[in-house]
Order: structure tokens, then C-alpha cells, then sequence
């Protein structure tokens, strides 16, 4: 049971529910040898902004893939101790836990550490204790997959990396483009000089003409 009347998990034999409940984004899972439960897979906007009195939220071992932006809004300023541990949550919106107070318990998913995960637990009031408990199931990073959170993010700003690979797929690119330019000109001039061996070799190929005894003559009379 969850502080405030809120169950993580709902028997099947359970058939009234809080209309807050009922807004949950709930789904059956049967388990061998144990009667079909409820679990949660998703946290809509604003669904305990009416509990003013929520201390504890144990949302722990259920089936969470999806938070939504404003999912804690009412809540976020007064809730002490949220555990969203052992769920399907890979990302959130980098807003979802702003203002929220709470030491959060965010551990056993399979998160993908990206830019946006790196704001989330900045955001955070127990960011360096919650990020020490998170994995990176995957990473925009592969070097980083498996490994803390903390450890990605010592190694790299995460949300400069777009930046830092742009500038470096313009200077690639740059590079290749002055290395094209370069050989064309480099072949130009080697091409015009070959150009000009072969006639220069032309020339001095032709027979050379033999002067004659009048031409001589003439010449030495006009002098």
C-alpha cells in the first residue's frame, strides 16, 4: 500500500479502484503459480496533484516505461522519499522531477544516459546520490553502455556531444574537400608539363633546315 491510498499493484478480485487510480496507465501480467496482477506502465500529467498529504511514493517492481512531463506536479515540493527502482524506464522528459524535493530511488532500469538524462538528474535535489545508483543500459556513447552514470558523465559533457560531432563532421569534410582541390591542382600542373615535355621533344624532333649558298650570298651582298 502507498502512501495516500495509491497500490502499485491491483488483485484482479479488486473491483473498486479511485478515479485517480483508474487514470492510471495500467496493464495485466499473470505469473506462473500466482493469480493475474496489475501493474503500471505509465505516469500520466498531474495524476497525484490532489494528494496534498503524500509523503511516501512506492512505485518500485512495476512495470514503468513512460512518465510524463507534470507527472509529479502538486507533489513534487512535499513528497520525501519517490522509489521508481526495478521498472522499464529507458529516458523521461528532462522536466519531469523538477522542484521535486524527494530522495529519489531510480536504480534497475535500463536507462540510456544521453543529454537529456544528464539535465533530469541535475534537476534533482539528491542528483550526485541518485545518479551514483544509475547504469547506463545503453548510452549515445557505446564505450559507456553498462557502466555508472557518473562515470559517462566525468568523461564527457553529454549534452556537447551534437555540438563537438557536428564540428568535427564540418572539419572532415572541409578537409576532404581542400584535399580534393589540392590533387586537382597538383595534376593541372603536372598534366601542363608533361604537355610541354612532349612538344618541346616535338620540336626538337623536326629535321632542322639546311641554308643555302644563295641565301648566303644574298645576305652578305645586302651588308
Amino acid at each position: 500500500m502507498l502512501a495516500g491510498g495509491l497500490r502499485p499493484h491491483w488483485p484482479k478480485s479488486e473491483k473498486r479502484k479511485t478515479e485517480r487510480q483508474q487514470n492510471l496507465c495500467i496493464s495485466k501480467k499473470k505469473n506462473i503459480g500466482y493469480e493475474e496482477v496489475y501493474v503500471i506502465t505509465s505516469i500520466p500529467n498531474e495524476i497525484f496533484k490532489d494528494l496534498h498529504q503524500l509523503r511516501v511514493l512506492n512505485l518500485s517492481k512495476n512495470g514503468i516505461e513512460f512518465i510524463d512531463e507534470h507527472a509529479f506536479k502538486g507533489v513534487a515540493e512535499t513528497l520525501q522519499t519517490l522509489d521508481l527502482s526495478d521498472n522499464r524506464i529507458q529516458s523521461v522528459h528532462k522536466n519531469a522531477f523538477n522542484n521535486l524535493k524527494a530522495r529519489a530511488r531510480i536504480a534497475n532500469n535500463p536507462w540510456h544516459c544521453d543529454c537529456t538524462l544528464q539535465q533530469v538528474l541535475r534537476s534533482m535535489a539528491s542528483n550526485h546520490e541518485t545518479a551514483n545508483n544509475v547504469i547506463c543500459k545503453t548510452s549515445v556513447l557505446d564505450e559507456h553502455a553498462g557502466r555508472p552514470f557518473l562515470n559517462a558523465a566525468n568523461d564527457a559533457d553529454l549534452c556537447n556531444l551534437p555540438k563537438k560531432t557536428t564540428d568535427y563532421a564540418m572539419l572532415v569534410t572541409m578537409f576532404g574537400w581542400f584535399t580534393m582541390v589540392i590533387s586537382y591542382v597538383v595534376y593541372y600542373v603536372r598534366q601542363n608539363q608533361e604537355d610541354a615535355r612532349r612538344h618541346l621533344e616535338y620540336l626538337k624532333s623536326l629535321p632542322s633546315r639546311q641554308k643555302k649558298p644563295e641565301e648566303a650570298d644574298d645576305i652578305s651582298t645586302v651588308v
